[in-house]
């Protein structure tokens, strides 16, 4: 049985895809990771949430067959990358259950 990416996430961390148009709170935070971009654009978004803050994102627009992905550096590196990848990648949908009980 191999591993999901979610089950190498720190305990309270929470990766989920998001329904679009974001919320404004949420496009405030996407905003802040992608200055440069028109997030209310994207295809399809996935944010990593730890404390309630977003702490990562992924957003993929239909002109671009790789997803935008920006995380906070301190966030760097345990395993949020793959997460977000996968969810903003899900043909469905759907949320990937990523958050772990410590």
């Amino acid at each position: 049985m191999s591993s999901s990416p979610s089950s190498s996430l720190p305990a309270r961390v929470r990766v989920s895809r998001l329904p679009l148009p974001p919320a404004q709170n949420v496009r405030v935070q996407l905003n802040k990771l992608f200055p440069a971009l028109d997030v209310g654009q994207a295809d399809a978004a996935a944010v990593a949430l730890a404390g309630g803050r977003v702490v990562g994102a992924a957003l993929r627009f239909a002109q671009q067959p790789q997803p935008r992905m920006e995380l906070d550096p301190s966030w760097r590196g345990k395993g949020l990358e793959a997460a977000l990848s996968a969810a903003v990648s899900s043909e469905t949908g759907d949320p990937v259950p990523s958050e772990q009980q410590p």
